[in-house]
């Protein structure tokens, strides 16, 4: 995929970003849909990714997809929205952010977002973005969204833990973009979104990182029963040999 390196047309707490309609209508409904802190983390995730894919060398930054790249992250968590436009009752809430994002572009993309390719693209960045262990071996723009947002949250030094040296934002720049995209409120603000989630819809949590705030901030929340080794070890049994099954049958 073609970069659009040319359209780093605006800086935004000193990093280039790409520039265009369709990322201004992104961040639009970021800020339309998302309280200030999800809209400010959305923000700072992006930019702290568009900071890694600046400092790539020029032959490998020239192939990923900016736009693409800016757009899914921006709206990567829109299923955090409180409207029901964006969540679900059944799904993770990375599945209905990558939903709602590939409608907003299918809907306000024109002809460049007829590609399948680019669809899914935007799709995988979003779904994935909290898996980075099976991000980091996905495309280029689904790791650097994956990285960019773990070292928004965390730090830098913390996303190296997971992507090494991927992770090329400084601590000066993501202070910048902290300053302008403050961090106030975000500890609360997140759990309490990982609360919500556990309590509304606590199905969508048991295979992922969600349950594990259920099972530290939520009274009552229990795991057992739904894990994959209680699935495993109740449907597989104590099999034996000959003519087959179950011990004891």
């Amino acid at each position: 995929m073609v970069a659009i390196s040319h359209l780093l047309t605006r800086v935004i707490a000193g990093i280039p970003v790409p520039n265009n309609p369709l990322i201004n209508s992104s961040i639009a409904l970021a800020r339309a849909a998302l309280p200030d802190q999800g809209y400010n983390h959305v923000m700072r995730s992006w930019l702290n990714g568009q900071a890694i894919i600046n400092n790539l060398p020029a032959a490998n930054r020239s192939r990923i997809d900016q736009e693409a790249f800016a757009i899914a992250t921006i709206l990567h968590d829109l299923g955090w929205s409180n409207d029901t436009a964006y969540n679900s009752p059944d799904k993770r809430f990375e599945i209905d952010g990558a939903i709602a994002a590939r409608t907003f572009l299918q809907t306000h993309g024109g002809p460049a977002w007829r590609s399948p390719h680019r669809l899914q693209l935007v799709f995988d960045i979003i779904a994935l973005h909290t898996t980075a262990s099976i991000a980091r071996h996905k495309q280029p723009e689904v790791a650097i969204a994956s990285a960019g947002i773990l070292a928004e949250l965390l730090g830098p030094d913390a996303a190296r833990d997971s992507f090494g040296e991927l992770v090329t934002v400084g601590r000066a720049q993501w202070e910048d973009v902290s300053r302008a995209y403050p961090r106030d409120g975000i500890k609360g603000y997140f759990n309490g979104v990982m609360v919500g989630l556990c309590v509304k819809k606590p199905g969508t949590t048991w295979d992922n990182l969600v349950s594990d705030y259920g099972e530290v901030l939520v009274e009552g929340f229990n795991r057992t029963g739904h894990r994959t080794v209680d699935a495993t070890q109740m449907g597989l049994g104590d099999w034996v040999g000959g003519e087959g099954g179950r011990e004891g049958e």
